[in-house]
């Protein structure tokens, strides 16, 4: 069975740097003979959780007629998620938050499916504000029970309104996430081996 990372960009934005460093992050895992595949956020609606516990009952989340449904299956059958934010005002974007605060309540209320998954968040801005914003989904990341592989510093970009043509302009940020990359197939890979025996 094929080991599978997702990504999730949250940006809105078409030639966006965040979706950028995730993509370059997700070719790296694939060098790394991992299965992977991208997702974005843009052209979805996803509405805010609104704090109801009908997923207590239900065991998944009860609000209908947005895309959560179908971005829940998909980080429900991934091994490994990936979520990448621009920073605007030193947070993670609304509508991933959205998506992340939703798929947590479901997900502890279904039985903490989302333990001993793998991943971690890219954060991405013009000059400050990364790590705030870095920080905050790390905390997503531990109170689902998820495994987080560290690198040479933190997953953060540095790029402004240009996009891909800032974007590709660093080379730290880029190595930053290559070697991520490594670790989190190294772990996912010793894993799935665990797992398996």
């Amino acid at each position: 069975m094929s080991v599978k990372v997702l990504g999730i960009s949250g940006s809105l934005r078409t030639d966006s740097n965040s979706e950028w460093f995730l993509s370059k992050t997700l070719e790296f895992i694939e060098q790394e003979g991992l299965e992977t595949e991208l997702l974005s956020l843009r052209g979805k609606t996803v509405l805010p959780c609104c704090g109801c516990y009908g997923c207590a009952d239900a065991k998944e989340c009860v609000q209908k007629g947005d895309n959560f449904a179908e971005l829940f299956d998909k980080m429900h059958a991934a091994d490994g998620i990936l979520v990448s934010s621009p920073v605007y005002f030193a947070s993670a974007v609304p509508q991933l938050m959205c998506l992340l605060e939703r798929a947590g309540f479901a997900g502890r209320m279904s039985g903490k499916f989302f333990s001993g998954k793998v991943g971690a968040p890219i954060t991405v801005a013009r000059r400050a504000g990364h790590t705030f914003a870095f920080a905050q989904l790390l905390l997503w990341y531990f109170i689902n029970d998820m495994v987080i592989p560290g690198s040479i510093y933190w997953n953060v970009g540095v790029a402004g309104a240009k996009g891909a043509r800032d974007a590709n302009q660093d080379a730290e940020g880029l190595s930053i996430l290559e070697h991520f990359a490594k670790n989190m197939a190294h772990v996912m890979k010793k894993l799935r081996a665990e797992n398996d025996a």
